[in-house]
């Protein structure tokens, strides 16, 4: 086994997934990073580099075997920050093809489910008082049904995680295993849309790892405040 435990992000990209990563690595965690264009092996910053198409569930046990083979480990923290979008024709909900809405379900929910299905499969594995969270990057829109069509298809996908993740803290947090739905907001409650905070989600999700404080699944969380329940 490794000597240090490990933490994969699942959807690298710029500005969470790259803090994310940063923040685990600066708190003692071998990291693996996760994405589409993501070149293979080791990069500079240390971490584990693994290429895969999150549209396609049947590459997620692939991807946890790579991190096992690297690292004599599996993760005991897995941070799923894909997301994927088709949006519409306009003000027509149902020019979206049922293809492309199928494709975006799977990275944005069954490709959740099959992450997490192989981490509980990790986690029997590791010591008893290892640290074995799930978090999953989420937004507002499992909430409500917003007024702009443009991302109806994540909504769709947020949602059905929403529930997928609520169903499964509820069934695993009494083993000591976490699921969290993590959803930063603005100081008054409302949505961050493209306002997401990297270094926020990054500072939030070692908090929820290192089970600080009463969080609930759905962790609403403001930058600078931690968990605040909306």
């Amino acid at each position: 086994m490794s000597s240090k435990p490990v933490a994969l992000i699942l959807g690298s990209g710029p500005r969470v997934g790259a803090a994310v990563a940063k923040q685990f690595a600066n708190i003692g965690y071998s990291v693996a990073i996760v994405s589409r264009k993501a070149p293979e092996g080791k990069v500079a910053e240390g971490y584990l580099s693994v290429k895969a198409d999150l549209s396609h569930p049947s590459s997620i046990p692939a991807v946890f075997d790579a991190v096992k083979a690297e690292f004599q480990s599996p993760p005991s923290v897995v941070v799923y920050n894909a997301a994927a979008l088709t949006p519409p024709a306009g003000d027509d909900l149902f020019s979206i093809p049922a293809e492309s809405l199928a494709a975006n379900l799977n990275t944005n929910t069954v490709s959740v489910y099959a992450a997490a299905q192989e981490a509980v499969k990790g986690w029997k594995t590791l010591a008893r008082d290892a640290k074995k969270v799930f978090i999953y990057t989420g937004n507002k829109q499992n909430t409500g049904i917003g007024p702009i069509l443009l991302t109806v298809t994540l909504g769709i996908g947020k949602s059905a995680s929403a529930y997928l993740i609520g169903a499964a803290d509820t069934q695993y947090s009494k083993l000591g295993h976490r699921f969290y739905y993590a959803d930063e907001r603005n100081a008054d409650g409302s949505q961050k849309g493209m306002q997401l905070d990297g270094d926020a989600h990054a500072d939030f999700f070692a908090r929820l790892v290192n089970g600080e404080g009463e969080v609930p699944w759905h962790a609403t969380f403001v930058k600078g405040q931690g968990y605040v329940k909306f």
